[in-house]
Order: C-alpha cells, then sequence, then structure tokens
C-alpha cells in the first residue's frame, strides 16, 4: 500500500470550459449543417474530457520510491522536500524556475512541492511536483527517505 498516492485530476470548471466547444462548433458550422456542427462540438467536447481525465498523472510515494507521471527516483536519491503554497508556489512555477528542472506540474492545480535530486548522474537538480496536498506530500517523502541510525532498523 502507498504511503501517499494522488491522482491531479482536471479541476471540474475545466472540463466545463471544454462544453463551450459545443456552441463554437455549432456557429462555425451552422452554414453547412447545424447538425453536423452539434455533432462535432460532441466529439471535440469528449475528445478532450477523454484526453484530460486519461493523462491525469499520479503521484505517489511507495516502495522506497517517488512516483510523478511516468518518472520516479529511488527514495535514497532525493533530498529535503520543500512544500511551496500560494504564493511561494507561483515562484517556483515562474522566476524561480531551473530550466532542468523536471516538471509534473499542472496548471489547475496551485500548490507544489520541490524535491531535491541528490544523484550527480541526473541532470535535473530538483523534481517540482503539483499537489493538492503538499504537506502530507512532502512527509511522506521524508518518511519514506528516512536512512535509519546506526542500529536502528527500518520500518
Amino acid at each position: 500500500m502507498p504511503d501517499y498516492r494522488e491522482r491531479l485530476w482536471p479541476t471540474p470548471w475545466i472540463y466545463l470550459i471544454s462544453l463551450l466547444l459545443i456552441p463554437s462548433s455549432i456557429l462555425v458550422l451552422a452554414p453547412v449543417s447545424v447538425p453536423a456542427g452539434v455533432a462535432t462540438g460532441l466529439l471535440l467536447y469528449l475528445a478532450v474530457a477523454g484526453s484530460l481525465t486519461l493523462t491525469a498523472p499520479v503521484i505517489e510515494v511507495a516502495d522506497g520510491r517517488l512516483r510523478a507521471g511516468r518518472a520516479e527516483v529511488p527514495l535514497t536519491l532525493v533530498g529535503e522536500p520543500v512544500p511551496a503554497i500560494g504564493d511561494a508556489a507561483r515562484v517556483e512555477r515562474g522566476t524561480g524556475l531551473d530550466a532542468r528542472a523536471f516538471l509534473v506540474i499542472r496548471g489547475w492545480i496551485r500548490d507544489v512541492v520541490r524535491v531535491p535530486i541528490e544523484d550527480a548522474a541526473d541532470p535535473a537538480p530538483y523534481w517540482l511536483v503539483s499537489t493538492r496536498h503538499p504537506n502530507e506530500l512532502a512527509a511522506a517523502i521524508r518518511r519514506g527517505s528516512r536512512r535509519p541510525e546506526v542500529g536502528e532498523e527500518r520500518a
């Protein structure tokens, strides 16, 4: 069982805004055929909603690994995670962003966690991961990456 698992689903307003594809298609295709406009609009909406749903990445901490989308890293190779909330998250995603960072961010999720990578062979200095629960994700990474003291066994 994972220590932490979250799927970065789009927010409902994304699906509502996507509904505007239907009247837009009707407006564009009305001179040719209104039923074709309705059908095209419905197909476009289903394609957009389906792709947003099917491509929503999973963030998971389990089995000594951090998984973000299709990428994963052993927790033994990560540093101290730093949750960023509100304005701090905006800076992390914007002016404070290192171009070499590995990103799994979604625009509809405000908060992020910055996870330093302590592997000299990895070109990414850190991972920046969107999450709706930054403190819980950071805590799960800390728990999973905690190295046992001498004489202490790992739980």
